[in-house]
């Protein structure tokens, strides 16, 4: 690890590079941009560009002992080839002890407006899969339905099409990839699942790393930028899971999905709001239960609605967010068969707190949850936060 960021630093300092503008979050969401366009864009006439982000939280539940945690360190680096091509990656390290790649990906400029990208990209689906840079949205963890139903970070290998209709204020992106893995072979006729109830589709990402594909998945979204201070964001994500080769023509092996998303950001001087809605129907999840004994429902479904205010004068460079949060998510919104819908699988979180920008770049945050459940027997622990977020 000692030789990862030894490398990174040498890079900095013996090419010349021009690393990206230190401002890292703006109120306008039609401005914002995050870590992969801030690459794209903020060359200055340098081949090589290096930027980081990264956050260090605590965790304080209700009773127990409280967590401090370097939760990621991402790397960012960016290669300009010529006018059209360039190369963007992204290196991150998490919990100090695993190191991933979270993005990989060429991106030609066909012309001013359209460019064709191809390698380890984002799922374009909500708002923070795209925009989770700690400086980008409040509160010290993301939100749990960019967690649970969208499992954030959610990337996998591709290409496609990004670009935008300036006279219509509208910006697109269109990609296919491999899809999330199901199952594989348990090595006793049987098969062993990743998806499952209470955490959904999180389990089935497979990150890059040696990626099965038998049926390749789209997605797509179309951005809405024509009103002042207001983006709107319309996304989905259609397809098979993937099997293992030996066991892909057993019934349950495989399942089929259909997500759809709708977000909204909008600031006015001081105040800010942002929500988003995400729907996944989820086909075969009886057969998919049967064979592998667990109990991924039928459909997945969360929301949040988000109000935040700047108590600082726009004159100031400073900038201090109180802001409030509702989410409700059900990894069981519904289920097929047998199965019963779980009840605590159906979660309502209320977060309220400060986020605190002492400079461009850098975020103070505090926040406390109250967290609960559906199920009348069974108690969430709210939960105490504060993190420390960078990004340049």
């Amino acid at each position: 690890m000692r030789k990862l960021f030894l490398l990174a630093a040498f890079i900095t300092t013996a090419t010349g590079v021009a690393q990206t503008a230190s401002d890292s979050i703006s109120q306008d969401p039609q401005l914002q941009i995050n870590a992969a366009q801030r690459l794209l864009s903020g060359n200055y006439g340098k081949a090589v560009t290096v930027g980081a982000y990264g956050e260090v939280t605590y965790n304080q539940p209700q009773g127990d002992n409280g967590e401090l945690d370097v939760q990621r360190l991402v790397l960012l680096f960016g290669y300009k080839f010529n006018e059209k091509t360039q190369f963007v990656s992204e290196i991150e390290v998490e919990h100090v002890e695993e190191i991933f790649v979270e993005q990989a990906f060429v991106n030609y400029a066909v012309g001013d407006n359209v460019s064709l990208r191809g390698g380890l990209m984002l799922v374009p689906m909500g708002i923070v899969n795209e925009f989770h840079e700690p400086t980008t949205f409040n509160g010290t963890e993301r939100p749990a339905v960019d967690n649970v139903i969208v499992p954030t970070t959610w990337r996998e290998i591709g290409v496609g099409v990004t670009g935008r209709f300036p006279t219509i204020s509208l910006g697109y992106q269109a990609y296919v990839f491999n899809g999330f893995k199901s199952t594989v072979s348990d090595g006793e006729d049987g098969i062993t699942g990743f998806l499952k109830g209470s955490s959904g589709l999180r389990g089935g990402r497979q990150k890059a790393i040696k990626s099965t594909v038998d049926s390749p998945t789209f997605a797509s979204k179309l951005d809405y930028y024509g009103i002042p201070g207001l983006r709107l964001g319309l996304s989905g994500y259609f397809g098979q899971t993937q099997a293992a080769d030996d066991i892909e023509e057993m019934e349950g092996a495989n399942i089929g999905i259909a997500m759809l998303g709708f977000d909204a950001r909008y600031a006015y001087q001081r105040f800010t709001a942002r929500g988003q809605f995400i729907y996944a129907s989820l086909s075969d999840t009886e057969a998919y239960n049967v064979n592998t004994g667990n109990d991924l429902g039928s459909a997945l479904m969360g929301y949040y609605a988000e109000l935040a205010y700047n108590l600082l004068p726009l004159t100031k460079q400073q900038r201090l967010f109180v802001f409030g949060r509702f989410e409700q998510y059900d990894t069981h919104a519904d289920t097929a068969g047998d199965l019963m819908r779980n009840e605590t699988y159906d979660r309502t979180d209320i977060t309220t707190g400060l986020s605190y920008h002492i400079a461009p770049g850098v975020v103070l945050k505090g926040d406390y949850q109250f967290r609960s459940n559906a199920a009348e027997d069974v108690e969430v622990d709210d939960r105490l936060n504060f993190g420390i977020g960078v990004w340049f």
